[in-house]
Order: structure tokens, then sequence, then C-alpha cells
């Protein structure tokens, strides 16, 4: 089983960054695929960014060049930096983990999942 506790998230205005956690804990070599998904309300869950093993990254094309994934492997914990947020960014966010996988873009390649963050972005 893995764990995983998210933290960050909040209101912000548009234009500001902010920056997502995800610590994971309890058998982490399940863990080699992190990954970021969201779900706005009234719309299904969407990929953001996955990170397998330390420098494999995945972007959604949309997002490429504003939000950064990464990882601390000594503290098992990924970070998701976003940056030039906009209301379109708004939702809820979820630290996902799971085996090594080249479908790191689908839900369904993930075994276990965050509690979940709220970023809301004001205009």
């Amino acid at each position: 089983q893995v764990s995983l506790a998210q933290s960050g998230g909040g209101l912000v205005q548009a234009g500001a960054s902010l920056r997502l956690s995800c610590a994971a804990s309890g058998h982490t070599s399940l863990s080699v695929t992190m990954g970021w998904f969201r779900q706005a309300p009234g719309k299904g869950r969407e990929f953001v960014a996955a990170i397998l093993g330390r420098e494999n990254t995945y972007y959604a094309d949309s997002l490429k060049g504003r939000f950064t994934i990464a990882r601390d492997s000594a503290e098992n914990t990924v970070y998701l930096q976003m940056n030039d947020l906009t209301p379109d960014d708004t939702a809820t966010y979820y630290c996902a983990a799971g085996p090594k996988t080249f479908r790191a873009r689908y839900s369904s390649s993930y075994n276990f999942w965050g509690q979940g963050t709220q970023v809301t972005v004001s205009s």
C-alpha cells in the first residue's frame, strides 16, 4: 500500500503561482510513476503531469510551459509548480501513484490516489 498526503493549494488571483506537494509513504517502490490530475466542477478528471522515476516527465499539451513536475526521491515527494494561473485552472487537484507505465496520461494506470486539494483562481 501507498499513502499519499497532499498539501498546497488555496485561493489565488490570476497570474499567481502555487506549488502543490504530494508525499508518499508506505511501499514507495509501488510509486515509480507519480502523476497529477485535476477535476473541475461538472467535468471529468483531466491529466495534468506525470513523472516516471526521477526525470521522465509528461505534461498535458495545454499546460506545458506553465506547470512543472519534479520529484524529490529522498523525501518521496512530488511537486507540481503552477505558474501564471488562470481561472480555467480552478479545480480539485489529485496526486496519484502507480507502477512503471508508458500510459502515464491515463488515470487507470495509477493504483493510489491522494485526497485532493482545491485550487481556486479568481479573475
